[in-house]
């Protein structure tokens, strides 16, 4: 009975420090409509696959602001955050003004979200100007889709003082859209989204254009957008290629995150990118070349080292 005891008390004991060996990641994302959340999900998957001892959960959150300060708070381990939100917090501007997140370190930009400005097609909306009076959504409350907003329609002359804003999230904007509760959407997300997809196909949609004249205007103001094209055909309706702004989306951590943990994840990600295309087409833009030219804010060290390791030349403002 007393080695039955002790073979069991071994037993319970050695089950304990398995299951303490497990380090468990938070990956903060967005919401379920957009493209963080199924791109965070990959991301944990190629973590549990790939890394052992390790076992990462994907998060449904407000996006981009949000993370930030979940991944400042520690309530976060990894997270994805638009790049002109990332320069905010790490420069201690916009929402990030009274306090800055300086401890925010890059990952690696993971790919690009196109602004898509969009309307049922018999709304007769079919340029910026004509959202002047109409009832907008611009993003779910403290996500980067609501920066981004605010930004590309502030450039252009245009302020909530000029429409009724809504603040619904990805779902809840292509829902009020096909109810006819608003005249517009705005997303920044990467693209195609479901929400969007969805919604074309129980409505005709209209993606609204914007002017050569009016993406110099967003670019001149804030470099960390670019133009970019999104293809004919990504949505039903949008039969012709269009060109859009594009802004990056990056994968942060703390630069208290343990530089080998961090030199490991981004050794994975790297090394199973078909892993996350299967995920999400988005995941096609991820490479090394965009993690050099697009990242907005400093490189963990422990990214640093990996990227250093297959001979990539890293630019002197990615060095914390």
């Amino acid at each position: 009975m007393l080695r039955m005891n002790f073979l069991t008390a071994v037993a319970v004991t050695l089950a304990a420090t398995s299951a303490q060996a497990d380090v468990q990641l938070s990956v903060a994302t967005g919401g379920t409509g957009g493209v963080y959340y199924p791109l965070g999900g990959g991301v944990a998957e190629v973590i549990n696959n790939n890394i052992d001892g390790y076992s990462a959960t994907a998060e449904v959150t407000g996006a981009s602001v949000e993370n930030v300060s979940l991944v400042a708070s520690g309530d976060a381990d990894l997270a994805f955050v638009l790049g002109n939100v990332a320069i905010q917090a790490y420069g201690g501007a916009g929402r990030f003004e009274e306090q800055a997140v300086s401890q925010l370190r890059a990952v690696s930009t993971i790919y690009s979200n196109m602004i898509q400005i969009v309307a049922l097609a018999d709304s007769g909306i079919t340029s910026l100007d004509d959202l002047r009076g109409k009832r907008v959504s611009i993003g779910a409350p403290g996500s980067g889709n609501e920066v981004n907003s605010s930004q590309v329609l502030g450039a252009n002359g245009i302020t909530y003082d000029d429409f009724d804003e809504q603040r619904l999230n990805f779902n809840e904007t292509a829902d009020a859209l096909g109810n006819g509760d608003i005249d517009v959407g705005i997303w920044s997300v990467g693209a195609p989204t479901s929400s969007i997809l969805n919604l074309s196909t129980v409505h005709d949609i209209t993606v609204v254009p914007l002017t050569d004249t009016q993406i110099d205007a967003v670019i001149a103001k804030y470099p960390t957008y670019s133009r970019t094209t999104m293809a004919g055909g990504t949505y039903k309706g949008l039969d012709a290629d269009m060109a859009v702004l594009g802004i990056p989306n990056v994968l942060v951590a703390s630069a208290e995150m343990d530089e080998d943990e961090v030199y490991q994840i981004t050794k994975a990600i790297y090394e199973n990118l078909g892993d996350l295309q299967a995920v999400h087409p988005a995941a096609k833009e991820t490479s090394v070349e965009l993690a050099m030219g697009s990242t907005p804010i400093p490189l963990h060290p422990g990214a640093i080292r990996y990227f250093e390791e297959i001979g990539a030349t890293i630019p002197y403002k990615l060095r914390p």
